[in-house]
């Protein structure tokens, strides 16, 4: 006879009857679901001594795979990984349980701790665990996998969903009635926070906010590592960021401290590149960064071939999101198949931190100063940009 190994470490033997129980309880009240399939293919799949962790994997993975012919398999996969987190984190635990052993592990903040325990009772009595039947099983999965917390040291989850959204809640909010009305709303899906708030909110680091927008704030190695440097530490706590890359000078231009010629944007943003790629959100999810480039600036075409999977790794950057922020005047210039200047930030300056009809005058006064370091036909780069936009969906 096979058996498992329980939580607790010892042994039972497999039953059929008793694997169909816990199936038969996620398929309560679904048309079009048979319990005995689930049952078969997990006994089926079993070998002597699986844990029954594995067993319970093994029966929501049998019910994932055949939502494709009936799509109310996926509530059933849902309700057995809600089973599993409950037993993973305590059957008999309450809210204000989860909160004391949360703190003492560094993971919440006073601000909640101080709210719970004055409002224990209440706030335990409105959660409402029956709310998880609400989740679709890649809902639930993603939440998880990247949502619910976990003990800093043996990884295991701590957090039960119905208490991650109260998490939430209370970290929003000055007092428990507050609390109690939030917690309603986004428990039952009418209203759901940002990934940086579920990931933050009532914890000892509670950034919330999804987007933060830069400039590199001086065209010097201190100003481009320290946008960098700003950068990692915004998404070490998960902002995804939005930079403007403009005012870094262009390749070929002249560094006064050294007498030397620049190699322009794209060696920084290689670094970058790595840097965004090392410093994911929270640990629970990869690093975004969206970098932006005025197409006057002289290194538009090296830009522009960040993206792509042919050439030298040394001029790529691949996880990097491009976008151009494009003037009025080009689009003139593109209609009337006219050409197009490009320059350096390090000799034009005038032509940052302005728009409209004085950018306009000025870029045009540059021109006519012979400043541009190269002029190309307008609809050539246009074409550029078009083609890296459908090749590599940036641009």
């Amino acid at each position: 006879m096979m058996e498992v190994i329980k939580r607790d470490g010892t042994r039972e033997t497999v039953r059929m009857e008793k694997i169909l129980d816990a199936v038969n309880r996620a398929c309560r009240g679904l048309p079009n679901v048979e319990p005995i399939e689930i049952a078969k293919r997990t006994i089926a799949g079993l070998h002597n001594n699986s844990t029954t962790e594995e067993l319970d994997q093994l029966s929501i993975s049998n019910a994932v795979m055949l939502m494709a012919d009936e799509p109310n398999y996926s509530k059933v996969a849902s309700r057995m990984l809600a089973e599993g987190i409950m037993k993973q984190v305590g059957r008999d635990h309450v809210f204000s349980d989860y909160v004391e052993h949360a703190f003492e592990n560094g993971l919440l903040s006073e601000h909640v701790l101080k709210l719970v325990r004055e409002n224990s009772e209440a706030i335990d009595f409105a959660i409402r665990h029956e709310r998880d039947d609400l989740f679709e099983y890649f809902g639930l999965k993603t939440v998880s996998d990247r949502y619910l917390l976990r003990h800093p040291k043996t990884r295991k989850i701590i957090e039960r969903p119905q208490w991650l959204f109260m998490r939430v809640a209370l970290g929003l909010s000055h007092n428990v009635e507050e609390a109690v009305e939030f917690y309603s709303i986004i428990s039952q899906f009418l209203y759901m926070p940002s990934t940086p708030t579920l990931f933050n909110s009532g914890t000892l680091h509670p950034q919330m906010s999804s987007c933060y927008l830069l400039t590199v704030g001086e065209d010097s190695l201190d100003g481009i590592y320290k946008s960098i440097t700003d950068c990692a530490r915004l998404s070490k706590f998960s902002g995804g960021i939005g930079i403007d890359w403009t005012p870094v000078r262009a390749s070929g231009s002249l560094i006064k401290g050294t007498n030397g010629l620049s190699n322009g944007i794209v060696p920084f943003l290689k670094v970058f590149d790595s840097s965004v790629h090392a410093v994911n959100q929270g640990g629970k999810r990869k690093g975004a960064a969206a970098v932006y480039l005025e197409p006057w600036h002289a290194d538009i075409e090296a830009f522009l071939d960040l993206r792509n999977n042919t050439g030298s790794e040394d001029r790529r950057a691949h996880n990097l999101n491009l976008a151009l922020w494009i003037p009025d005047l080009f689009m003139k210039r593109l209609e009337q198949d006219g050409e197009w200047s490009l320059f350096s930030p390090a000799e034009s300056p005038e032509l940052l931190n302005c728009f409209g009809p004085e950018w306009e005058a000025r870029y045009e006064a540059a021109e006519k100063a012979g400043k541009a370091y190269k002029k190309v036909l307008a609809r050539q780069l246009y074409a550029r940009m078009m083609q890296t936009l459908a090749e590599t969906g940036n641009g």
